[in-house]
């Protein structure tokens, strides 16, 4: 697979709908992970991420304008010991609860699908960061439906075992806009991870849809430590 940019990919797709980065540093250093969401309706677009523990949340900037709650208020960001979980929906709740529990990330997964939103069923896409002793791998999920049809669900997992320096996978939601939103099609893109935190932040937040961004949260984490540096950006402050 070819290594594409990060920022032209985002600059090229004014709707990639919600999305995850997971990779590792130019350096080798760290673990990194971003996870925007953008919003077309005056509900997705009333949100902002917070700070919840050692993971985030959604919640309303406006409490008083929050219409339907159901897809958007939840957390994409907790972390279980070593391993740090990001997901596009409450499936991070799922990930976290039955990995507790000793089951493995796919396992979680196969108690969920894509979400109910018809006629769009938009894709439940998922990560998983896993540091233990020096050594990191991560892996990437995306739940989707056959083409549109409801009645069957396609579930996708890509397994990134000591990831090169400087290189990471970008899966998102939508391939473009549209009506109904096309899901992501493909195995996740293989992208540069260039810069250091504010950087990287700062490149992916300049090179999302002005319109349609939201919200931006990127995690550099040390593989030798695990200590984290965590970014949060909201276009609601």
């Amino acid at each position: 697979m070819q290594k594409i940019s990060l920022a032209q990919d985002l600059a090229a797709n004014a709707y990639p709908g919600r999305g995850i980065v997971i990779g590792k540093s130019e350096d080798g250093k760290y673990a990194v992970t971003a996870y925007f969401i953008m919003g077309r309706s005056s509900n997705s677009r009333n949100r902002v991420f917070v700070e919840d523990g050692e993971g985030i949340r959604t919640q309303a900037f406006d409490p008083s304008k929050l219409e339907d709650p159901s897809l958007i208020i939840y957390a994409p960001v907790r972390v279980l010991g070593n391993k740090t979980i990001v997901t596009n929906g409450d499936q991070t709740d799922t990930i976290y609860e039955l990995m507790d529990k000793q089951q493995t990330f796919e396992q979680a997964l196969r108690t969920r699908e894509f979400e109910p939103d018809a006629p769009n069923y938009t894709p439940r896409i998922s990560g998983i960061m896993h540091l233990e002793k020096g050594a990191y791998n991560y892996a990437m999920s995306i739940l989707k439906s056959n083409h549109g049809d409801p009645s069957s669900c396609c579930r996708y997992t890509f397994a990134y075992e000591n990831p090169k320096a400087g290189e990471g996978h970008f899966l998102h939601t939508y391939m473009g806009d549209g009506s109904p939103l096309p899901s992501y099609e493909g195995e996740p893109a293989l992208v540069g991870m260039e810069g250091d935190i504010d950087s990287f932040t700062g490149m992916i937040w300049d090179h999302l849809n002005e319109e349609n961004k939201v919200s931006l949260f990127v995690r550099y984490i040390e593989i030798e430590t695990g200590r984290y540096e965590t970014r949060i950006v909201n276009k609601n402050v």
